[in-house]
């Protein structure tokens, strides 16, 4: 049973260090001390997996077992050789000759141990079974020498790299140690303690790893996950606590008389409920971070890692929150704070409270844009800390909490969010659930996030600007279309006006002065209608165009040239539109017609079907326009030859409203040849002429 146990035992070691080789592999850059670590740790994962092997099936003879453990300890003893130079403080010919006393010993024990096993190759009555183990004792306690040296001689502040290499080497060297040294006590080596060491080799490779990860001179450049180490140490530390706990009720059942059972299965439920209340506790999470960022990684942040986190956040990936409660928890997320509030900038001049996340206990609804606190944020570009407030108040400026503050006991940070060097919003963050390390690298992430943050909030805050200014553009570009009709009405009515007193006996003039009128009141009234109902301006009908037509040159008939309408190679041609906008863009281009024609010159409106479209072209043979006023000046809003009586939005309106339809509105004119307008529209079927139709496919 303990063969299979040790087996596996070697097994994981072996497949450990296969990791950490394909590791080492993919990131080394040339330099010596990457490949000596990179070799040392192949010899390491064969040397494991060999001893898999061997506790498994019983394969290897004796002297390749001995062979691969005197290559598994030289390998690691070389990497500490080589590392001791350049770490080594001791200067003068006493370092040197210390140094080469321990090459050279090094050297003999290692001729010796091999000329053994290869002796034992040819002889088996040659091995010496006491020797050999005294000899892998020797090369033991020469590694615990060697990481021993490493460590002292290695400046105080640069041992910050080494530490958990001399750890890892340590523990190797130290249990390898115990193994020979009880193996020589009792003349045997103990099957327990062989099986168990491949678990405490395989233990040992992630300080290795981090360590690899620390020394970017050794040209390794490793990556370690900080989500990996830290679900990873969650999981080992579960195992270990299940462990302890397991060893307390085997206790407990032991000593436990009648009550051992009952006790066991009371105490194990316990234990699993205090180890679920730990594993979500945010507290405790909070501090196993801190923890792990604190002692295992250059940095405190993986940055790569926090800004595609931060980002997403900010875009609302599976979030139903808003954005200004978004920014403040990935604000809160980068430093382990539980609540805060967000103030943004508002046209007023102050800040206003935007958002709060999580239960920040601070009212605070307006902070003024003058407070001294924001123009010192402004000015140093700062994240002000209200501890540090306190303790160095020379480093803010003599500055103090501001009164709107005093009452907040849980308040910690005031985050700037800079757009363009200026404070567009300020993000209050209350005490983190574990204590962390206040230092550059906080300040600096939570700067630069705070600027991402403002972008986003800049960029929300223009999007519902240009909305709101759109919304008034379209009410005041309806507006321009009602004043330009109501000028045609005026016009209209004036001209009956003007001519009241010559005709007002001729009974033809008031009929026709009566039907100016009605058509006017008719017109004013649909407008009324729209602006209350601005929605009914999308509400289209079947209409036919010929009636339409002959509405619109009748009404245009009172000024001078008349219309001449001409339908004749046009049957019932039927559109879906509102009558009332389709009529406005027809008089429209007949007025300006009118007016380029002048009283002596003509205008004629054709209607035919062209292509399955209804084609209304409008000519006349006034003073025309080039090519470049059509292009750049005709259809261009609030453009108009017509001086202080003119609008310069009738051709636009009309051109837009039949695009609107599907059609198009084009011109075709040179100057002194005149101007033809030609509308396109769809044609639609009327229900009666589809009906005419099927009636005719039938017969």
């Amino acid at each position: 049973m303990i063969s299979k146990i040790g087996a596996i035992s070697y097994l994981l070691a072996s497949v450990a260090y296969l990791l950490l080789s394909g590791l080492l592999v993919t990131s080394w850059r040339g330099k010596s001390q990457g490949g000596l670590l990179l070799a040392a740790s192949m010899g390491t994962a064969i040397w494991a997996g060999i001893n898999a092997i061997q506790l498994a099936v019983h394969y290897f003879p004796s002297e390749v077992i001995w062979s691969f453990e005197i290559l598994h300890s030289t390998l690691w003893l070389i990497f500490l050789l080589y590392l001791l130079p350049s770490t080594r403080t001791a200067s003068g010919s006493r370092g040197r000759v210390f140094h080469l006393g321990i090459y050279g010993l090094s050297l003999t024990l290692l001729v010796i141990l091999w000329g053994m096993s290869i002796l034992e190759n040819q002889n088996p009555s040659y091995f010496v079974p006491e020797i050999q183990i005294a000899g892998q004792l020797i090369l033991a306690l020469l590694g615990i020498v060697l990481v021993e040296q490493l460590f002292r001689n290695t400046r105080l502040d640069k041992r910050w790299y080494i530490k958990y290499l001399c750890l890892a080497l340590g523990g190797l060297f130290i249990y390898d140690f115990y193994l020979y040294s009880d193996a020589m006590l009792f003349k045997r080596l103990n099957p327990d303690l062989w099986a168990a060491r491949g678990f405490v080799v395989a233990f040992l490779m992630p300080f290795l790893a981090v360590s690899a990860a620390r020394n970017p001179d050794w040209s390794v450049d490793i990556f370690v996950s900080r989500e990996m180490v830290f679900h990873s140490t969650a999981v080992l530390g579960a195992a270990f606590y299940l462990l302890i706990m397991a060893t307390a009720g085997y206790y407990v059942k032991i000593f436990g008389g009648e009550w051992g059972k009952v006790a066991q299965v009371a105490f194990f439920a316990l234990a699993l409920l205090l180890l679920l209340v730990l594993f979500f506790s945010g507290q405790a999470r909070a501090h196993l971070r801190v923890f792990l960022n604190k002692h295992f990684f250059n940095y405190r942040y993986d940055y790569r890692e926090e800004w595609l986190r931060f980002t997403a956040a900010l875009s609302g990936e599976n979030s139903e929150m808003g954005l200004e409660e978004r920014i403040v928890k990935a604000l809160a997320d980068l430093v382990e704070s539980p609540s805060g509030m967000l103030w943004a900038y508002d046209e007023s001049g102050s800040y206003l409270c935007r958002a709060s996340y999580g239960d920040p206990e601070i009212d605070v609804p307006l902070i003024r844009g003058d407070d001294p606190l924001v123009k010192f944020m402004e000015a140093k570009a700062w994240v002000v800390n209200f501890t540090e407030m306190e303790n160095i108040p020379e480093l803010y400026e003599g500055l103090t909490p501001p009164e709107w503050l005093k009452q907040a006991q849980n308040a910690w940070l005031l985050v700037p969010l800079l757009h363009e060097n200026r404070v567009y919003g300020v993000v209050l963050l209350t005490r983190p659930r574990a204590e962390i390390d206040w230092n550059w690298e906080v300040i600096d992430i939570l700067k630069t996030a705070g600027k991402q943050a403002a972008s986003f909030l800049v960029l929300e805050d223009t999007a519902g600007k240009l909305i709101e200014a759109r919304q008034f553009e379209g009410f005041n570009r309806l507006s321009a279309f009602v004043l330009h009709d109501l000028k045609n009405l005026i016009a209209q009515l004036s001209l009956v006006v003007r001519n009241a007193d010559k005709h007002s006996n001729n009974p033809e003039f008031v009929r026709d002065a009566m039907n100016t009128v009605d058509h006017a009141v008719g017109k004013m009234s649909r407008l009324m209608s729209q602006l209350k109902n601005i929605g009914a301006e999308n509400e289209t009908e079947i209409i036919p165009l010929r009636p339409l037509l002959e509405e619109v040159t009748a009404s245009r008939a009172g000024q001078l040239p008349r219309p001449q309408l001409d339908c004749t190679n046009s049957s019932d041609v039927f559109v879906q539109a509102q009558r009332d906008r389709l009529a406005s863009a027809f008089e429209h281009i007949i007025q300006n017609a009118q007016e380029a024609a002048g009283k002596n010159g003509w205008v004629k409106i054709s209607l035919f079907i062209q292509r399955q479209q209804a084609i209304v072209e409008i000519r006349d043979n006034g003073h025309g326009m080039d090519a470049d006023f059509i292009r750049n000046r005709l259809f261009k809003p609030f453009e108009t030859t017509k001086g202080l009586s003119g609008m310069g939005i009738g051709a636009y309106e009309s051109r837009e409203y039949i695009r609107a339809l599907g059609g198009d509105l084009t011109v075709t004119s040179k100057p002194n040849e005149g101007a033809s307008f030609r509308f396109t529209i769809p044609i639609a079927i009327n229900e009666t002429q589809s009906d005419h139709t099927t009636m005719g496919v039938s017969a």
